[in-house]
């Protein structure tokens, strides 16, 4: 009898899942669920830099995925030996004692303050200086050390801190905290007890300045210098963490019923889906593997006997087992990476979302058709005229700060910019700016590590913009002036352990990219430095 396992990757936008067969690793079914609330922009003001998420989105994606590849595949329900579920972060939620989440309590239904606090929300700038400064005037450890010396808005406690500031209700109302990726485990274990819930040590070390130097989390003699409720917190929080390999429980009897499969399925402990991708590339030393969304993640493993003590200025974090177990996981990125072209498209389409709308000259449904249109190929065809736009000193500059800077050295209040605009400036090269922007941002990142000492033979790259922009990637390897390797399947985070193969360049369905320039190929996906139509 075969064994198989399911990776849940949860996403921005999506979950993703993929059942594999354990013995060799190959993807047997997939299923993709679009979050409902989140796609009509429920409980967010990107004006005000908040993001929230219901879980609502999660659980029923987590139910319908599993249901498809389970269905999908075939497989016989107790074959299906284990999950395991990655998550963006730090997305922190306030939980009632028996894991509940805040905002599904009553009295807290459309709360924003009680729901997922997502990676991208960026309310909490002054939160987070306030814990920087206290980390290096209260005469004690520095509990920011291993996190690059900057602790950012987009982790565990200044979400925290901000939001029991604001919201007195939701102070009140909270037991506990949790990381998203150990929510989903521990509600497909079946709520147990949230003081009993085996926490991430890839979220609690990257987000929530745990170390095993100070015994776990900052002490609550630190903690009540930011607020008492921190101090109390710390309290319903944890001490312990795990890593992935370990078991979190097994599949409740409840949720074994509703996805169709046994009680003998093993939970394991959450991650972070970046962290996930990287083992499901086979990341090793001296590797670092890019995860290209929305955001990036930048990964990279050292021995424990090679890094020691010694810390990396400005990433996101220096954890052992964090990625594979054994070996320090180093995590850094950038806040925007698709993101940035995501909003220039918007901005494009601006007179299709507010003038056509109001049209009486052609009906509904060409309206419609017209609007698809255009989200389909705008991109596609600003890159092609991107690519044929020469290098000249007369192409406008611009930076990637557009939600801030996360990698090196985060700082969350800085914005992007565009200059040297003029009269002969167009869309096209606007494009080409930001790609260049984006680029070089990435550039930055592989800099700081290797002036910190920490070698880079291969950069791998995975992810949506990675597999569908041969345009961005080539840019990116003669910007980095090295090749860059782009793992064949689009859910890396869920496999785990899957392997590199050759793929062809093909048309691209979103338009984020278009075909390799000059009849270039893109040959065994890899990007080699100074190909043709990415410049430089």
């Amino acid at each position: 009898m075969k064994n198989y396992v399911i990776g849940l990757d949860y996403g921005t936008d999506s979950v993703r899942a993929v059942l594999i067969d354990a013995s060799n690793g190959a993807e047997m079914a997939s299923s993709v669920h679009w979050y409902a609330r989140w796609k009509e922009g429920k409980y967010c003001d990107p004006a005000g830099n908040q993001f929230r998420q219901h879980p609502l989105d999660h659980i029923e994606g987590m139910e319908n995925t599993i249901k498809a590849v389970v269905r999908e595949s075939g497989v016989a329900p107790e074959t299906v030996r284990g999950i395991c579920v990655d998550t963006t972060g730090s997305s922190p939620i306030a939980v009632a004692k028996d894991g509940t989440p805040l905002c599904m309590v009553p009295g807290f239904e459309e709360n924003p303050n009680a729901m997922l606090v997502l990676w991208k929300d960026h309310t909490a700038i002054a939160e987070a200086a306030e814990i920087n400064a206290l980390a290096r005037s209260w005469g004690g450890e520095d509990y920011t050390k291993y996190e690059g010396g900057i602790y950012s808005s987009e982790w565990f406690w200044a979400k925290i801190l901000h939001v029991i500031r604001e919201d007195a209700a939701v102070r009140s109302g909270a037991y506990s905290w949790v990381e998203h990726c150990d929510l989903m485990t521990n509600i497909l274990i079946g709520y147990q007890d949230i003081d009993t819930l085996k926490r991430s040590r890839c979220a609690a070390g990257h987000k929530a300045m745990w170390h095993e130097d100070w015994d776990g989390l900052p002490p609550t003699d630190f903690l009540v210098k930011l607020h008492p409720y921190l101090a109390e917190l710390r309290g319903h929080l944890y001490r312990y963490t795990y890593t992935s390999d370990i078991v979190a429980g097994n599949l409740s009897a409840a949720w074994a019923q509703k996805l169709g499969l046994t009680t003998n399925t093993i939970i394991a402990v959450g991650t972070f889906d970046a962290h996930a991708g990287a083992v499901g590339v086979k990341v090793e030393e001296h590797s670092l593997v890019r995860v290209m969304g929305t955001s990036t993640c930048d990964m990279m493993v050292a021995p424990k006997a090679v890094i020691g003590s010694n810390t990396v200025r400005g990433i996101c974090g220096q954890v052992d087992g964090s990625i594979l177990p054994g070996m320090i996981g180093l995590e850094a990125g950038q806040s925007a990476f698709g993101d940035l072209l995501a909003w220039f498209k918007d901005v494009l389409m601006w007179p299709m979302d507010n003038l056509l709308q109001s049209s009486e000259s052609i009906s509904a449904e060409q309206k419609q058709q017209l609007i698809e249109e255009m989200e389909q190929g705008l991109l596609r065809k600003l890159t092609e005229q991107a690519e044929a736009i020469p290098l000249t000193e007369n192409l406008p500059v611009a930076l990637d700060w557009i939600n801030g800077r996360r990698t090196p050295d985060a700082n969350q209040a800085l914005k992007s910019a565009i200059m040297g605009l003029s009269l002969g400036t167009g869309a096209a090269h606007i494009f080409k700016a930001l790609v260049h922007a984006i680029c070089f941002g990435s550039k930055k990142i592989v800099d700081r590590f290797e002036d910190e000492g920490v070698k880079i033979n291969k950069v791998v790259g995975i992810g949506g913009v990675a597999r569908k922009s041969p345009y961005i990637m080539q840019t990116l390897a003669n910007v980095l002036n090295r090749p860059i390797v782009v793992a064949s399947s689009d859910y890396a985070p869920s496999i785990r352990g899957s392997h590199l193969r050759c793929h062809g360049g093909r048309p691209l369905p979103d338009g984020l990219g278009g075909q390799p320039a000059h009849g270039q190929q893109l040959r065994g996906g890899v990007f080699s430095a100074g190909g043709a139509g990415g410049g430089f």
